[in-house]
């Protein structure tokens, strides 16, 4: 009865050797010490304004005429959470915590667990807001109408904040990204950075305007504005490298953080830190449409860093990206393949 099962010898007290049957595994035990079959997110990512972006087409936009558009289609939009869905599409795993309300919330819900993301809603009262997008076919043109959102209460923002610190495995890397919601202090973003430090999370940050320039200073590891948006930060106009190189330094030098990443669209990126300043050129690519571009240039460049590349190749990666993107339609974010083509690219030009 014995010669079917596995064997193990015990060793009895008199010194003597016993040949008894060795316990199974129960089957639940041995599959739960298998790897997991995605990766573990080292990343998360905070969306404290998400969107359903809704897209339709049309011959040609008429003002005033009654417009029959095509039948639209939905996708998950926000800053982090495209973000995420970049991360994701380049291999790579990240929480996703975002607040979420009403019927479209559900819907974002929904999208997000279709596309098996990685993702933790935060509820709240009013709804989560809908974009609008609508491509004009005879010229190619594509016009954005972005909504303001809900109006969030600071215990919503505790809320995210609380699930930010819940998030397990700690991640390495916190990126906070997008427009703010009504009722949301300009300086929110502050709050995230202070809850990733005492994770000990390294944060990062792409917004503008206001909440840009409130949260500037609370000391993160990198910044990721556009040239606009780094001009109005030093008040003043920034014609020339060195001059963005001088007014990123002087940023790093007050302690808002430990580098800036200056997106410059086609011209690729220029990385600034106290020790040295390094431009990225964009590779030539065909161009299907720009929209996703900024989002995935940050997931490249949040995954690669996650990943422990050195700062100088997590931007070129990033670069890569976002370039990637840009051959994509409509609202597509980049694809593996590309991303990974156009960095070895970069990697052989540096």
């Amino acid at each position: 009865m014995m010669r079917d099962l596995p064997l193990c010898l015990t060793l009895e007290a008199l010194g003597t050797y016993t040949i008894v049957p060795a316990p199974r595994t129960p089957i639940a035990s041995r599959t739960a010490f298998r790897a997991p079959l995605r990766p573990v997110p080292a990343l998360a990512t905070v969306t404290l304004n998400p969107a359903v972006d809704k897209n339709t087409s049309i011959d040609r936009v008429i003002a005033d005429d009654k417009l029959r558009c095509a039948p639209p289609s939905r996708e998950p939009g926000g800053g982090g959470i495209n973000v995420s869905r970049a991360v994701q599409r380049l291999g790579g795993a990240a929480q996703a915590l975002y607040t979420s309300g009403g019927p479209t919330g559900a819907i974002l819900e929904k999208l997000l667990s279709q596309e098996s993301l990685s993702h933790r809603p935060v509820s709240i009262r009013d709804w989560t807001r809908e974009n609008l997008i609508v491509s004009e076919t005879s010229t190619g043109r594509q016009f954005r109408f972005g909504m303001p959102g809900p109006t969030l209460a600071a215990a919503d923002v505790d809320a995210v904040l609380d699930a930010l610190r819940a998030v397990e495995p700690t991640p390495a890397y916190v990126v906070a990204s997008g427009s703010l919601p009504n009722g949301v202090p300009s300086d929110a973003y502050t709050a995230v950075a202070e809850t990733a430090h005492a994770l000990g999370a390294r944060s990062v940050l792409d917004t503008s305007g206001a909440a840009l320039r409130e949260a500037r200073a609370a000391g993160w590891y990198l910044l990721k504005p556009n040239l606009r948006e780094l001009q109005q930060l030093a008040g003043r106009t920034l014609e020339t490298e060195p001059k963005r190189v001088e007014a990123a330094r002087g940023f790093i030098d007050q302690g808002w953080c430990d580098g800036i990443v200056l997106s410059m669209g086609a011209a690729g990126a220029l990385l600034v830190t106290a020790e040295k300043a390094l431009r990225v050129r964009s590779p030539t690519v065909p161009i299907e449409s720009r929209v996703g571009a900024g989002d995935s240039m940050v997931g490249g460049l949040a995954l690669a860093l996650s990943r422990g590349q050195p700062l100088p190749d997590a931007v070129r990666f990033g670069v890569a990206a976002g370039a990637a993107a840009v051959m994509t339609p409509g609202t597509e974010l980049c694809r593996r393949a590309d991303t990974e083509r156009l960095y070895k690219q970069l990697q052989a030009d540096a």
